[in-house]
Parts: C-alpha cells; structure tokens; sequence
C-alpha cells in the first residue's frame, strides 16, 4: 500500500468545494447573454473559476460561457482532467429526502444533485491535485482541468473548446466507474424515413438512448393486430379500444438485453397491413437489437454493434424510425451506414443523420493505461481488467484520454436519481487514487 497524502485538511476543503459547488442549481435552461446553457450552469463555472484562482491556479473562462479551464504547472505536456459541471434536473422534488441544492452529510454520505455525477468527481481529482502541492511534490508538466457545461444535452460545451483551445497530451475524465475504460463504442444517432400511410397511424416517440418498454396502438383491425401479438406469445395489455404492448427498457447500449416493445408491435402489425417500412421491421430486422438481421455480425474486440429503434412515427405523410447505433470501435462507420443504406432502400427507406460520437480507444499497453491501471489496483487489490463501455463519456473528446473512476465497485449508482450521493470515505479513497496516479504521471518525486 503507498502513502496517501489525502490529510484530513484536505477532505475537509474538499467537502466544502463539493457542498458549495452543489448549491448551485446547473441544468440546463433557456440561453442568456454570455450563458448559452442558462444562468445556473454559467454561474458555476463562474464559481468553479473563482476556487481554482484560491487553489493557484492559473484559469481561463470562455467569454461566451460554453467551457472554462483551469492550470497549474509552466511548461511540458499538457495532463487534462475533463469533467462537467451541469446535470440532470432535480426532477420530482418529492422523491427527494432532502432539498437537492442544499447538500447534507447523512449516514456518512453527501447528498444532493450532482454529488455522483460529476460534481463531485470533479472536486475530487482537484482536490487530489492540491494535496500533492500541499505535500511539496514538484510538477513536471502542466495540468489542465478542463469543465464542460453541456454534458446532459449535446456536449457543445466541449466541441467549443476542442474549436479554440490547444489539445491535452494525455488525460482523464473522472465521470465513470473504476477500474478504467480504454474503449468507448462510437454513437450514432440517426433517422431512417420513408413513405406515409393512410391505412394507419402510429406516434410512439421515445429517447434515442433508451428501450421502449411500452408500444400502444389504436388504429383500426384492433382485433387483427391482437391476434398476431398472441401469436408470437408477445406481453400486452388490451381494452376496447386500445392495445398496449409490454416490453422491458435498457439503456440502449445494452439494448440486446431488452425487449423492445416498438418493434414487438410492428411485427404484429406488418402482419395485418401491407406497407413496406413495416415489412423492413417485421420480415427483416425483427428482434435482434445486434443488427445482424440487416448488417451480419459487426463486431471487434470492443463488442457487438447494438442496433435500438425506439421510436417509430407513420402518419400519411411520412414514416420515421428513430435509431441508435453503437458501433464497435474498429469499424468503419462510413461503410456501415452505406450498407444500412443499401439495405433500407427496397423497403423504401432512406437515412437521415442526426449526431454522431467518435469512439474513445486507448490501447491497453500505453503507459497512460498501465500507469492508472496499476495504481488503481495497488490502491484496491481489486484484479479487474481495463473495461469496455457502449456509453460515452467526455474522455472520448480528447486525445489519448480514458474514463477512469470516479466510482468504486460496490458504491450504488445514485446517477439522475432521487437523493443522489457519494459516500464520503469512498470519495476519500477515490481522490487518493487520483493523487498517486497524477503524481507518477506529472510530478517529480520530492
């Protein structure tokens, strides 16, 4: 076990950063002068400057309010640490214990918006940063912590600085879980639209990244469209009037171990009606959230792609599918969607590009992976390997950059949720994780 520098001054500050940082409310709101994500978050930028000035650090805010950073160190490589500084809204306050915007200590944990994701995290690896200052270590390169403002929504925050802002060497983004991930699956988000109908009319509208666990239908041949649920044995419910198929909702990076109740309705219903973009769903795709029906096998050392239709629009105008693609990170994206393409076209199809996520990899046998690896595991003795993510997170923005922690195995995921919080003694062994591993990497010893 190494020495820590983690005093109890240091955890002290660190929770009092964390408390402050979390009473200011940061979701996202309607644009304002020098705020393009709202008044909240640029106040906690504004406010996230003003700590790392104390801390001595050198900072810089975007005048525009889209991404603000903070350095330490005069020359050599640039280590950067990529975390966020919005969240998710507070949601139902009643579902919360305690108000989320004015943090508590309870049962030995800090509670409140943003603790797990990614406020606390991120106070955590400053912390750790100022505890090996504090101890007299010397820098040998500089460090950057880098603040997004727009991680929630659609990580313009970030496209900005990576626009005007000289790229890190290395780095990390403390908004995970440990041990680390070296792959992140690319993520594209696309529309596939075709032809109108006027035998029928379906709106079930969902999110991109999630399964849909209920499809309703109220058009007509309602008893048709019953009889073929029945006859794949597919969960529903059924009134007079209305048919409500049942399904089970994953993250869409997961998708293959749901069930999808969109498409579930769309095989019963390509069975009643004659319309070529239900034979693609019903006679094509079918169930199999792996695309192989349509792609073959697409997969590498990162995993299978996933393939989540979660929506699906017809009306007599148009039809529209919504879909999700998480896309190994070895394949060639551009030859992929050119073979969806083909594929989509005799069901009278076309794709329609909405967003796109490059995928984040890291070799495993690179010294920033070796290095985080073997810190974590002298800090824990837990043996777990570098992971693989279908998820994304901000690492996959920079250059030679991994998610590394923040949480440790065993700590329960309060991310979005109601009484979100972080027990204090694994944010504790969290920053002296941090410490070590920015101190073999960016400092000299005494």
């Amino acid at each position: 076990m190494t020495e820590t520098v983690i005093t109890e001054a240091i955890k002290v500050q660190a929770v009092a950063a964390l408390k402050k940082l979390i009473a200011q409310p940061s979701a996202n709101q309607p644009a304002a002068p020098g705020a393009p994500f709202g008044p909240g978050i640029r106040q906690a930028l504004d406010q996230m400057m003003v700590l790392c000035q104390r801390l001595g650090f050198r900072t810089y805010a975007d005048p525009d309010g889209y991404y603000g950073y903070a350095e330490i160190g005069e020359q050599g490589p640039i280590f950067g640490v990529v975390g966020h500084l919005d969240t998710v809204p507070a949601g139902d306050l009643a579902a919360w214990d305690t108000d989320p915007f004015e943090p508590v200590i309870r049962d030995g944990k800090i509670i409140g918006r943003g603790a797990q994701d990614d406020k606390g995290p991120t106070i955590a690896a400053l912390y750790a940063v100022k505890a090996l200052l504090d101890a007299g270590y010397q820098l040998k390169q500089k460090i950057r912590f880098i603040f997004g403002t727009d991680e929630e929504i659609l990580w313009r925050g970030i496209a900005k600085y990576n626009e005007k802002e000289v790229p890190i060497d290395a780095g990390i983004a403390p908004d995970s879980e440990f041990p680390l991930t070296y792959a992140e699956k690319g993520l594209q988000q696309s529309y596939l639209v075709g032809p109108g109908t006027d035998q029928f009319t379906l709106h079930m509208e969902n999110a991109f990244n999630a399964v849909p666990a209920k499809a309703e239908y109220t058009g007509p041949r309602l008893a048709e469209v019953q009889a073929a649920l029945e006859r794949h044995h597919f969960a529903f419910e059924a009134t007079a009037d209305k048919l409500t198929v049942l399904g089970k909702s994953v993250h869409a990076m997961n998708a293959p171990q749901g069930t999808n109740a969109v498409l579930r309705l769309a095989i019963a219903l390509d069975e009643v009606f004659d319309f070529a973009p239900l034979h693609f769903l019903g006679q094509v795709f079918k169930e199999d959230a792996t695309g192989a029906n349509v792609l073959g096998r697409v997969a590498d050392e990162s995993g299978q792609l996933t393939f989540n239709i979660s929506s699906l629009e017809v009306n007599a105008k148009e039809t529209r599918l919504q879909i999700d693609l998480r896309i190994p990170v070895t394949i060639d994206r551009d030859q992929l969607i050119a073979d969806l393409t083909a594929k989509i076209a005799p069901y009278e199809l076309k794709y329609e590009h909405f967003d796109y996520l490059a995928p984040l990899f890291v070799p495993k046998e690179t010294p920033l992976v070796q290095t985080l690896m073997a810190v974590y595991q002298e800090k824990t003795g837990d043996q777990t390997p570098p992971q693989i993510s279908g998820g994304a997170t901000f690492a996959r923005t920079m250059h030679n950059c991994v998610a590394f922690g923040a949480m440790l195995p065993g700590v329960p995921d309060y991310m979005h949720q109601a009484n979100e919080q972080w027990p204090l003694e694994s944010m504790y062994q969290t920053m002296d994780i941090y410490a070590e591993a920015i101190k073999r990497l960016c400092f000299t010893e005494h």
